[in-house]
């Protein structure tokens, strides 16, 4: 599904200078050149996924974490919003050769989720993100994942994420291209061993860097 949100930023490029005091800056945001190899910058905000959003009864939502965890954690949505919150300044790249440059992304630290579930385990590598969308998956090494600038994303440029871009909660791994940043999430898995996920096992890399471009096979 592919479709174009009516957000649309100005010519100018967003500056991680111009951000208020206490906001985490991405890295890559400090970049001379912020767009990576073989993208171009776009005003709007696609839409692009798989299969269309999935019917999320927001009474029943949970976000879980299990596996390689001190102990398994399982939130409802009113347990979730209360978690305390920062606000990350970001690029987006999708592996589908677009990039949306300067996003203000607002939601959960992984610290924070991973300080509930009592910090991970010495043999955890990786980690496999689930969302609600008929068992979608993707995966990334524990090291992409246990940065500043990684986030549960519950709003986007100061707007509640709509359902289109991966609503009511989506994970934002911001140094990754963006199929990483799983919509709809509904949980994480903490695991030894790399596990392919959708995408990764239809012939997208296992690492996605946009920088290298990681975009197909290993």
């Amino acid at each position: 599904m592919f479709g174009l949100d009516s957000k649309e930023q100005t010519a100018a490029v967003p500056m991680p200078q111009d951000q208020p005091e206490g906001i985490i800056i991405s890295p890559d945001t400090h970049r001379a050149n912020r767009v990576p190899p073989g993208q171009s910058r776009t005003r709007k905000w696609p839409v692009l996924d798989a299969s269309g959003a999935p019917h999320i009864d927001m009474e029943k939502w949970q976000f879980r974490m299990a596996g390689l965890v001190g102990y398994p954690v399982s939130l409802t949505w009113d347990e979730f919003v209360k978690l305390p919150r920062v606000k990350v300044f970001s690029d987006f790249h999708c592996v589908t050769r677009w990039s949306r440059l300067g996003n203000v992304w607002e939601g959960v630290s992984v610290k924070t989720l991973i300080d509930l579930a009592g910090g991970v385990k010495e043999e955890c590598q990786f980690v496999l993100a689930r969302g609600y969308d008929h068992g979608w998956t993707t995966n990334m090494p524990l090291a992409d994942f246990l940065v500043e600038d990684t986030l549960v994303a519950i709003a986007h440029d100061g707007e509640p994420i709509t359902e289109e871009h991966g609503g009511p909660a989506r994970l934002i791994v911001p140094r990754l291209y963006a199929w990483k940043s799983a919509k709809w999430l509904a949980g994480l898995e903490f695991l030894a061993k790399d596990q392919p996920g959708f995408w990764e096992r239809n012939g997208y890399h296992m690492h996605g860097d946009p920088w290298t471009e990681e975009r197909f096979g290993y």
